[in-house]
């Protein structure tokens, strides 16, 4: 019953999508200066985490509806190309946006590992064991 809780699965699910972010935001740093570069980022998490399509049916634990994972799926995150302005050579990566992305990333990261330890405190109270 507890060994895939959804809390745990979508927590679990934003870490590595910000994990992900924070890569190809290092990408797009790193070749800042390559002519014709085009600069990505990855599709939000919201696209990413999405309830499986049922024809309106709830699926209510693993296995049901046929579903392996449960009631909602974390696919891979794909990434996108970034819009911006290029620069002469072709270049549109801008440092400045990168910043602005990292920070957001990062704030993702720290609210999946914010909801795991409260959800963690949650369910050791719950048994009695602060």
């Amino acid at each position: 019953m507890f060994d895939k809780l959804e809390i745990f699965r979508m927590s679990q699910g934003l870490a590595m999508h910000a994990a992900k972010r924070q890569s190809t935001i290092a990408q797009n740093v790193a070749n800042a200066d390559t002519p014709g570069y085009r600069a990505r980022d990855m599709a939000s998490f919201a696209d990413t985490y999405a309830p499986q399509q049922t024809d309106g049916m709830r699926a209510t634990r693993a296995g049901h509806l046929n579903t392996a994972s449960g009631p909602h799926n974390v696919v891979e995150a794909r990434e996108v190309l970034r819009p911006g302005a290029a620069s002469p050579n072709g270049n549109t990566v801008s440092l400045e946006t990168e910043i602005m992305a990292s920070a957001s990333a990062k704030g993702d990261h720290d609210l999946a590992l914010g909801v795991y330890q409260s959800s963690l405190r949650i369910m050791r109270a719950s048994l009695g064991k602060q």
